[in-house]
């Protein structure tokens, strides 16, 4: 059966077939299907005709082909449905606590993860897996139609693979973080804490898994230093796994480009750069690595909600998109240092906080999150694209920035059939 969303005010396709938008403010974004330098694909008065789960058609309302079902959308926007590539939704215990210490002055060093390993370990699965749900349920309902999660609040192997089964049944985006930090029992045997990781922990998790990740700052006591976090990137390839990297959030530490080294999808916060790090993240672009649109260098994802709860500097997105580096935004939902599922929240962050453009910040949350899975399946709307789509109770997207806090989605499509 096909499906006619028509009378939509104005769409947007991340599409390159599709450039009335005009160019976007600063500087190029190279990467997949059409940039928010290039233009976000705007069609004004439009439709989208849906089938088998997959966007058939895009265009001028008055050119669309007829279809079985007419949906009529009274002049709203229509945008690709959100792609929050880094999460953490998986997990037990609160730690509101800690956030109302943050505001009254404690700083943040990541330390508090502790907290959520001890209450995680003693959950039942039906817990997690009940929190995992409601958190994604919680995403969706606010446009996001493909989410990554990752395990690391076990950080022990029956805990850790118990969560990435867990994550497996709400998204095929699941990444290992057993290097998310080193737990209390391994303070004084950090050597062994990595051979666990890389060993019988990984051969556990992997078959649940499609991404390895470490959090490589040496700033945290906890977190790993490069040689550690290298062997545990390397262990995760070796096994078939992609590879992430949590870098250079409280410092400008050696996270970014090992990331680079190891041929990372996508470094995640990327709060303090320096210029060889900024530089080492657009060369993995060029020509020479496979190229521009290709998919094969490292994505910079800024995650502003966690400066927004941790009262931190946030990252400069402009010098990144001035060098030519592709930006995607996520959330990093979690209980600690920034417990928000909502990715309308973050492009109004990146709008206000970080300089970007509303088309800049809508591109990165959507193309550019996918650009950070290595997914061309999601992320825009172009003829194929799976039909993920979010409309809001507005007329354009720059609202998302204009109207914070507004609950402005309208309705979510996921592969084809309406999810709220």
């Amino acid at each position: 059966m096909s499906v006619l969303l028509t009378n939509i005010g104005e769409l947007v396709t991340n599409d390159p077939a599709h450039d009335g938008s005009g160019p976007a403010e600063g500087g190029t974004v190279p990467g997949g299907r059409g940039t928010a330098a290039d233009g976000i694909g705007v069609v004004p008065d439009a439709a989208v005709i849906v089938e088998d789960g997959r966007i058939a058609w895009t265009g001028p309302a008055a050119s669309a082909p007829a279809a079985d079902v007419v949906v009529d959308l009274e002049g709203r926007c229509v945008l690709p449905g959100f792609v929050d590539s880094h999460s953490h939704t998986v997990f037990a215990g609160d730690r509101a606590a800690e956030f109302a210490a943050r505001m009254t002055g404690e700083p943040y060093t990541g330390g508090g993860i502790a907290t959520t390993v001890a209450a995680t370990r003693a959950a039942s699965e039906d817990e997690l897996r009940a929190r995992g749900r409601a958190l994604v349920r919680e995403m969706l309902a606010q446009g996001t139609t493909t989410v990554e999660i990752k395990s690391g609040y076990g950080q022990d192997v029956a805990t850790e693979a118990r969560t990435l089964r867990i994550a497996r049944e709400l998204t095929p985006e699941t990444t290992y973080l057993g290097a998310h930090t080193v737990p209390a029992e391994y303070t004084a045997d950090r050597a062994g804490y990595v051979g666990l990781v890389t060993g019988p922990m990984l051969a556990a998790c992997a078959p649940h898994a499609r991404w390895v990740d470490v959090f490589c700052e040496p700033a945290a006591p906890t977190a790993f230093d490069e040689d550690e976090a290298r062997a545990v990137l390397q262990a995760g390839l070796r096994a078939g796994l992609g590879a992430r990297v949590h870098g250079n959030q409280l410092s400008a530490g050696p996270g970014v480009r090992l990331a680079v080294e190891v041929g990372a999808a996508s470094v995640d916060h990327c709060t303090h750069l320096t210029d060889a790090d900024v530089a080492a993240l657009a060369d993995s672009w060029s020509p020479a690595d496979g190229g521009p649109g290709t998919g094969h260098g490292t994505v910079a994802t800024l995650l502003p909600a966690i400066e927004f709860s941790t009262r931190s500097p946030y990252p400069d997105a402009r010098r990144l998109l001035a060098a030519g580096v592709p930006v995607a935004l996520a959330t990093d939902c979690n209980p600690g240092s920034g417990y928000s599922s909502s990715m309308p929240f973050v492009v109004a962050l990146a709008v206000r906080e970080m300089r970007m453009s509303p088309a800049e910040a809508l591109w990165s949350a959507t193309a550019g999150g996918a650009l950070a899975l290595r997914r061309d399946d999601v992320g825009h709307l172009g003829v194929g694209a799976r039909a993920d789509l979010t409309v809001l109770d507005a007329p354009s997207h720059t609202y998302l920035a204009y109207r914070p806090g507004v609950p402005l989605i309208h309705q979510v499509w996921q592969a084809g059939a309406r999810a709220v």
